[in-house]
């Protein structure tokens, strides 16, 4: 049967899932990606003729090319169903435009790959958006000069191989910003007291808030001990007592940034995992029906709006399953924040009635952990709220306020279908312990014992995957596509290194960020950031045309680098040591496995060494340091008697972290 129709998508299994579905009327191909990029080794980008892109096909992606014109040749319509966002969109353009140069191609899109979208997909192909081509051209050049102008620079003052951008470079400066406040901060000791109370036979804490109306602190261990002695002599009274209902609604389905925080609050996937997680469940899992199908919705999305068909199919879901009481009477809406692609859905399931529980046998310990994370979120974010009696009560001891406050779960609404993480359940289960018994304004309290408690004051933590995603979401820099890369490029470089899931900055991550912003202070500012990302969106809606907004940020960009060029020297950290070789001094440079040891005379003389750590091998009888190593799983340490010795480690011996 001769196959009237070619599909050109990205990846293989995507192929394979929708070669499936379409039958044998198409074929189904994949291009692997980008096949058409900027050149590797130079600018690409004309910046004396309207920043117009040099566009080449990449490195070993020539029988890919070969092969999409053999396929789309005598083809009737080639469809172009590439991912549906800009990325996606200006792959397809590409091959399009400098591959195929044929006029019947179609652009075909969708945000789930199952049968009855896919095919409901090429009853409708379009044109393609030439706006978001634009848009994401735009954004690919003003990475590509960020990129290629800054990278030599920290080259020439620290060490090749290094690189700055766009995105990138921001989120090292708020890692950098929070390790300084983390070096300077300074803990505080403070008490607390609270107040063991009993009324009838009914028993509850209440703290200490305030003296004399004033908010109590209290400094050192005398204090609280005088102040213990005198509240042991009052009278505890009963002044107030509130008591409410309170409503705890359900959080919107998942779009990309909120998965990636709480796959890692929940199962301590890192953003790259959970992204290599979600695609695998995205393009399609054999789950039995002879068919591969796709799972979830598209996972690069910043928009949690639903289709309509979706909600009434979870709606129905949710009155069979749980009963009338959880199913609110209206659907829920959930704010879309400003320019998100509002054509995008939320990342939730394909068909609700597939419960994680029934894929057990077809999924991959992580993928059945993610889907069930999503599967839940989903189905909970259409779910009334929960409700709890909440109780509060003010108690006066003299000059002396205590307040103590407790809550029940009366009714657990959309709690029956997603568990709230571990910290909000902590503080939920500490309130129902203090069960707060039926008080009235003037009952008198028996005082059971004060319970003072010392504290110190902690520093701000240090960014997780998690945390480091929500501040740049908050700060509107990045975008879904973004998160993942920017984090894996960070350490990638030796700039952060994770560290039990929490991302610390480096001695070099330091180096390069100073550099950055004492040269180019307004290009990895935040603010400034954020309006970059906001008019490279703004090129998608039609409001600025990409000229314009390269324009804008070049000729300044241009003034702050020839600052830079001309002032910047390179850096030189001599060390006591001399050179075994000729005698000069050693000086610290950095390479690809980190932090070593130079001759000063390089390269007139080539000697180096690795710096050690200072810690004995353990090994009995062995005798070497350990050395700090770096390999594709990250950092380690070794013997310095390699490969005599081969004692590695993730960490010093002594360091208990």
């Amino acid at each position: 049967m001769k196959k009237k129709g070619l599909v050109i998508v990205e990846s293989p299994t995507k192929a394979k899932t929708i070669g499936k579905i379409l039958g044998e009327s198409f074929s189904v191909v994949s291009s692997m990606g980008h096949i058409i990029d900027l050149p590797q080794k130079k600018l690409g980008v004309d910046v004396e003729n309207k920043f117009e892109p040099e566009y080449v096909t990449l490195t070993g992606r020539q029988k890919v090319v070969a092969e999409l014109k053999k396929e789309a040749k005598g083809k009737e319509t080639v469809y172009i169903a590439t991912d549906p966002d800009r990325e996606g969109e200006a792959i397809g353009w590409q091959i399009k435009e400098r591959i195929l140069k044929k006029s019947n191609i179609l652009r075909v899109t969708f945000h789930e790959i199952t049968p009855a979208a896919v095919k409901e997909a090429f009853k409708h192909p379009r044109e393609f958006d030439v706006k978001m081509v634009e848009a994401q051209v735009g954004r690919r050049v003003l990475d590509r000069m960020m990129g290629y102008f800054l990278s030599p620079l920290l080259w020439k003052k620290i060490a090749r191989g290094l690189s700055a951008g766009r995105v990138q470079s921001v989120a090292l400066r708020l890692i950098i910003e929070r390790e300084r406040e983390i070096q300077k901060f300074v803990s505080q000791e403070y008490w607390e007291i609270e107040a063991e109370l009993k009324k009838d036979q009914s028993q509850f804490t209440a703290k200490l808030e305030k003296i004399e109306e004033q908010k109590a602190v209290i400094d050192n261990k005398t204090e609280a001990d005088n102040l213990c002695a005198d509240i042991q002599q009052k009278q505890f009274i009963v002044a107030e007592v509130k008591k409410s209902q309170k409503q705890r609604y359900a959080e919107a389905p998942f779009i990309t940034s909120t998965l990636q925080q709480e796959a890692f609050n929940k199962l301590r996937f890192n953003a790259s995992k959970t992204m290599s997680v979600a695609q695998q469940l995205y393009e399609g899992i054999d789950i039995g029906e002879n068919n591969p199908v796709g799972l979830i919705t598209y996972m690069r999305t910043d928009s949690p709006r639903v289709a309509p068909e979706a909600i009434n199919e979870v709606r129905e879901y949710i009155a069979r399953s749980f009963g009338k009481d959880y199913l609110p009477e209206k659907p829920n809406y959930y704010k879309v924040k400003k320019l998100a692609q509002e054509a995008h859905e939320a990342i939730r399931p394909t068909f609700v009635e597939r419960h994680p529980e029934g894929l057990k046998n077809f999924l991959t310990p992580d993928q059945q952990k993610l889907y069930e994370l999503i599967y839940n979120r989903f189905v909970a974010s259409q779910m009334t709220p929960a409700l709890y009696a909440a109780t509060s009560v003010i108690i006066k001891a003299g000059k002396y306020q205590f307040n103590a406050s407790g809550s029940t779960l009366i009714f657990n609404g959309f709690m029956a279908a997603y568990n709230i993480n571990g910290e909000e359940e902590a503080e939920k289960n500490k309130e129902k312990k203090n069960i707060i018994p039926d008080l009235k304004e003037g009952d008198l309290l028996e005082l059971l014992k004060l319970l003072p408690s010392q504290h110190f004051t902690k520093p701000p933590a240090r960014y997780s995957d998690s945390s480091l995603i929500k501040a740049l979401e908050e700060d509107g820099i990045g975008r879904p596509s973004t998160y993942a890369p920017i984090i894996y490029t960070l350490i990638l470089r030796d700039y952060v290194r994770r560290i039990k899931g929490y991302l610390n900055a480096t001695e070099l991550g330091f180096k390069v960020c100073d550099l950055l912003v004492e040269y180019f202070p307004k290009i990895i500012d935040v603010k400034f950031t954020a309006s970059m990302e906001e008019k490279l969106d703004q090129i998608e809606e039609g409001g600025l045309s990409r000229l314009k907004v390269l324009e804008d940020f070049y000729s300044p960009f241009k003034t702050s680098l020839d600052f830079a060029q001309a002032n910047i020297k390179k850096e030189v950290i001599t060390t006591d040591q001399v050179c075994d070789k000729c005698g000069k001094p050693m000086i610290v440079k950095w390479g690809r496995r980190g932090k070593f040891l130079s001759c000063s005379d390089f390269p007139a003389c080539k000697n180096s060494k690795s710096i050690t750590s200072g810690v004995k091998c353990p090994q009995a009888g062995c005798g070497g340091e350990l050395i700090e190593r770096r390999s594709k799983r990250g950092f380690f340490y070794g013997c310095s008697n390699f490969p005599k010795c081969t004692f590695t480690s993730r960490n010093l011996p002594e360091d208990k972290e």
